[in-house]
């Protein structure tokens, strides 16, 4: 005969942990208004978006006629003008070829935009590092 066992999960509840004696005291959390404001940075694919995007518009051309000078589907351009999709260098190429940009141009220009919008937070030409430093070069991850 078999016994019917409910599949139930067993939940093991946490206790807060016991201060050692000779423990450092624990940091109270900064309170919210005194935290300075978090800046949310541009994501690279929003970028390039955006510039596909102003691009096709200036050259008042519709998403279909693009996608199907690229061989691209009209779906996936928008999405990728959008923000949505992660594209891929070949895809980004083809957009920008059929925009009449190279996949350099296409780049720069987002470059520049990610520059424009990141300086206006950290300060005119501020990088990461040193402060006053700044970032002409271009970097790229796969």
């Amino acid at each position: 005969m078999t016994s019917h066992v409910p599949n139930e999960a067993r939940v093991i509840p946490l206790r807060p942990r016991a201060e050692r004696p000779g423990a450092r005291p624990t940091v109270s959390p900064v309170p919210p208004e005194r935290r300075p404001p978090t800046v949310r940075e541009p994501l690279w694919r929003d970028l390039v978006g955006d510039v596909l995007r102003r691009e096709r518009l200036e050259q008042e051309r519709t998403l279909k006629e693009v996608a199907e000078a690229a061989r691209i589907s009209m779906p996936y351009l928008s999405e990728v003008e959008r923000g949505r999709k992660e594209a891929s260098s070949e895809v980004l190429a083809a957009a920008a070829g059929a925009l009449g940009l190279g996949l350099g141009d296409l780049l720069a220009r987002a470059q520049g935009e990610l520059v424009r919008l990141t300086s206006r937070h950290t300060g005119a030409g501020a990088g990461r590092g040193t402060p006053g430093t700044r970032f002409d070069g271009m970097c790229l991850a796969a």
